[in-house]
């Protein structure tokens, strides 16, 4: 694409620049700044809304008592137990069972302190349950009115 075509069609990237490789008047390849394109946009607005569909059906899941908190804060994260275990450096086995609300109630704060520092939150945070998913999403969430 030409230096001029590069797109500036604002969107997701919430005021971030992106870059692009881009042609210049004599021919050579260049980096230009863009502040992102429709269809990007259009395509992470659907996987985003695939991730407040998979957050609403856990939080439902945990109020229903078949799930701890931590299933909520490894979905945000975009995690599954193994990727949660490889990077908390915690056993999956050990994650699979954290999963589960009658032993993750039992758990200590030094037991749940590497989630926590994972995930930049607090002990407290993450034994917390939120009403919906993050208020970060709601613009993206088309079941407000659930």
């Amino acid at each position: 694409m030409k230096k001029e075509d590069v797109p500036q069609q604002g969107g997701l990237n919430a005021g971030c620049r992106e870059v692009n490789y881009a042609v210049d008047g004599d021919g050579h390849y260049t980096l230009e700044q863009s502040v992102g394109w429709e269809a990007k946009n259009i395509a992470l607005r659907q996987a985003w809304t695939v991730i407040i569909d998979q957050l609403h059906q856990v939080l439902a899941e945990i109020r229903a008592g078949q799930k701890s908190p931590l299933a909520y804060h490894m979905i945000k994260a975009q995690m599954d137990p193994q990727l949660l275990a490889q990077y908390s450096g915690i056993a999956r086995w050990r994650v699979k069972r954290h999963l589960k609300p009658a032993v993750f109630h039992k758990l200590g704060d030094p037991a749940l302190a590497p989630y926590a520092e994972l995930f930049g939150i607090s002990v407290e945070v993450l034994r917390e349950v939120p009403d919906k998913p993050d208020p970060l999403l709601a613009e993206l969430d088309s079941s407000e009115e659930r």
